[in-house]
C-alpha cells in the first residue's frame, strides 16, 4: 500500500501529534457506549490540559478527562454512566465548584451543532429549547468569546420565523456549528486508509468526524480495504476524513462496543466509587488514577491489569450484539 494511504499509526503518537494543549476537541459515544476510552487514558497520561470539549452525550470518557483536570470549557447535552451515575460525578462537581466553564444544550441542539459543522453551514434552526432556561442561561461570558475565535459569538439565537407564523412557530432558535480541532471515535473497523465501519447506533459520531478538522480513529479490528468494499452500504465514515487510525483492542472499555463486548457494570462502579465525594476524599480517586491509568503505560497494560475474567464476563453474544449475562444492577 501506498504511504500515503496508509494512516496507521500507535495511538500515543496520534495523540502527540494531534491534541494539543487549548485544543478544542470532540469525543464520539453515547453514555456508556463506544467511548473511545484507550485515547482518553493517553490524553491523560500525556496530561494534556486546558482542552475545550464538545459532546453529544458522553459518559465516563468525559468524566476521566475532567476529573483529571484536562478539561477547561465544555459544550454537550448530558453526561451520565448508567446505573454507576445517572449524573456523570467528576462533570457534575466541576459545574457546581466552578472547576469548569460549561454550556448546555438539548440533545437536538447538539446533533444539528455538529451537523452544521459537517454541512459547512453557520448555524442551523430548530424550536428545541424554546421555553426553556437554555435560551437563557448562558456559561460563556462575552469577554471569553472575544477571547477566543473558536468560540462563536452567541450561544444561540432567537429571531422571529422568517416564512411566517408556520405550525405556530412565530420564532425559532438558531444554534452555531461546531468544527473541532480534533475528533477522536472508536469504531468497530477500519481499514489503513481510514475507512470505517460502525456497528449498531452511530449516535452523533458521523456528524462529529465530518465536521472536524482533524480526525483519529481507534478500532477493534484493522481490516483490508477489499473487507469493507464487500458491503460500502455499512461504512459510514469515508477515508478522507480521517487523519490517523490505531488498531486498539478493547479500545472502547469500560464502555461497550456493540458486537464485540458490553460495558463493564462492576468497573463503572468502581469508578463512581472512587470520584464521589472529591472535596472529602481526594486521595481515593488519585489512587483510583495511580493504579489504572499513570500506572500503566497503555491501554493493552490497563486491560491487563483488569483481567482477562473481566473481559470474558462482558463479551458479546453474537446474536444480540451485547453480554446477556452480566449482571447489570
Amino acid at each position: 500500500m501506498e504511504n500515503h494511504l496508509n494512516k496507521v499509526v500507535p495511538l500515543k503518537q496520534a495523540i502527540e501529534q494531534y491534541v494539543k494543549p487549548g485544543s478544542h476537541i470532540s469525543i464520539g459515544g453515547f453514555t456508556v457506549n463506544r467511548n473511545p476510552m484507550a485515547a482518553v487514558y493517553e490524553i491523560i497520561r500525556q496530561k494534556i490540559k486546558n482542552l475545550h470539549l464538545y459532546a453529544h452525550s458522553n459518559g465516563t470518557g468525559l468524566d476521566e478527562l475532567i476529573g483529571a483536570g484536562c478539561i477547561s470549557k465544555l459544550e454537550i447535552a448530558y453526561a451520565g454512566n448508567g446505573k454507576a451515575a445517572p449524573t456523570c460525578i467528576r462533570f457534575a462537581k466541576a459545574v457546581q465548584n466552578n472547576d469548569i466553564l460549561f454550556e448546555d444544550y438539548s440533545n437536538y441542539m447538539m446533533s444539528l451543532r455538529f451537523m452544521a459543522g459537517a454541512m459547512g453551514v453557520p448555524f442551523l434552526p430548530t424550536l428545541s429549547g424554546l421555553g426553556s432556561d437554555i435560551i437563557t442561561q448562558w456559561g460563556f461570558s462575552k469577554t471569553l468569546r472575544k477571547s477566543d475565535p473558536k468560540i462563536v459569538d452567541k450561544k444561540l439565537a432567537v429571531i422571529d420565523n422568517p416564512f411566517g407564523d408556520w405550525a405556530d412557530a412565530s420564532k425559532i432558535v438558531l444554534v452555531p456549528a461546531i468544527n473541532p480541532d480534533i475528533t477522536i471515535i472508536h469504531v468497530q473497523k477500519a481499514d489503513a486508509m481510514g475507512t470505517c465501519s460502525i456497528q449498531g447506533l452511530t449516535f452523533a459520531d458521523i456528524e462529529q468526524v465530518k465536521a472536524s478538522k482533524n480526525v483519529i480513529v481507534t478500532c477493534e479490528k484493522l481490516v483490508e480495504k477489499a473487507e469493507l468494499r464487500q458491503n460500502p452500504d455499512l461504512n459510514q465514515i469515508p477515508f478522507i476524513h480521517v487523519s490517523a487510525v490505531c488498531h486498539v483492542p478493547y479500545g472502547g472499555y469500560p464502555s461497550a462496543v456493540f458486537g464485540h463486548y458490553d460495558y463493564d457494570s462492576q468497573y463503572l462502579r468502581k469508578f463512581a466509587m472512587a470520584a464521589k465525594n472529591p472535596d472529602k476524599d481526594q486521595d481515593k480517586f488519585k489512587k483510583y488514577q495511580n493504579k489504572y491509568i499513570y500506572g500503566v503505560k497503555d491501554h493493552e497494560a490497563f486491560l491487563k491489569l483488569v483481567g482477562q475474567e473481566r473481559m470474558d464476563a462482558i463479551a458479546a453474544d453474537p446474536r444480540t450484539g451485547y453480554s446477556v449475562n452480566m449482571k447489570r444492577d
